[in-house]
């Protein structure tokens, strides 16, 4: 199953109304740490081919999620709740739900921009691409980029 193409702007927009409103009940440290991961979000999008931004912002998200959890599990109100304390909780709650699933959309971008998997699942053993890999035992020398041809520039005295 494809994901569907979602823009990363309605992505930080949704998020950022969504934490505009939940900080009419829940401010501190619930707005620091939201408002931080959108301005990694606001990179992310500046920088289009930045892996980097991209994976900064998703395991930003990843990490308000569970700092979500725990604010809104400590400061939830439990007195008197008026209308608009409520609507600003359910926002917050609303923020906290949606992030999953914003998550899987900007790890789908992650790996459009050329980011590989988060876990490798042959990192304590030994690598299979060894493409790259020179040994120093090699009986082939590496090639000199500054080599010149033979009989070109130079006599055989190699002036």
């Amino acid at each position: 199953m494809e994901l569907p193409a979602v823009n990363l702007k309605v992505i930080l927009l949704g998020h950022w109304l969504l934490t505009i409103w939940g900080c009419i009940v829940f401010s501190g440290s619930y707005a620091w740490a939201n408002f931080t991961i959108l301005a990694l979000g606001v990179w992310a999008v500046a920088q289009r081919d930045s892996i980097d931004a991209i994976s900064m912002f998703l395991c930003g998200l990843l990490a308000t999620i569970f700092l979500d959890i725990v604010h809104i599990s400590i400061f939830y109100p439990r007195g008197n709740l008026t209308d608009t304390g409520r609507f600003g909780a359910g926002m917050a709650i609303l923020s906290l739900l949606l992030k999953p699933l914003s998550c899987c959309f900007i790890y789908h971008m992650y790996r459009e921009r050329g980011g590989e998997l988060l876990v490798h699942t042959g990192f304590l053993g030994s690598s299979q691409d060894r493409s790259a890999y020179q040994t120093i035992d090699s009986p082939e020398a590496p090639a000199d980029p500054f080599a010149v041809p033979e009989g070109r520039g130079q006599d055989a005295r190699g002036y």
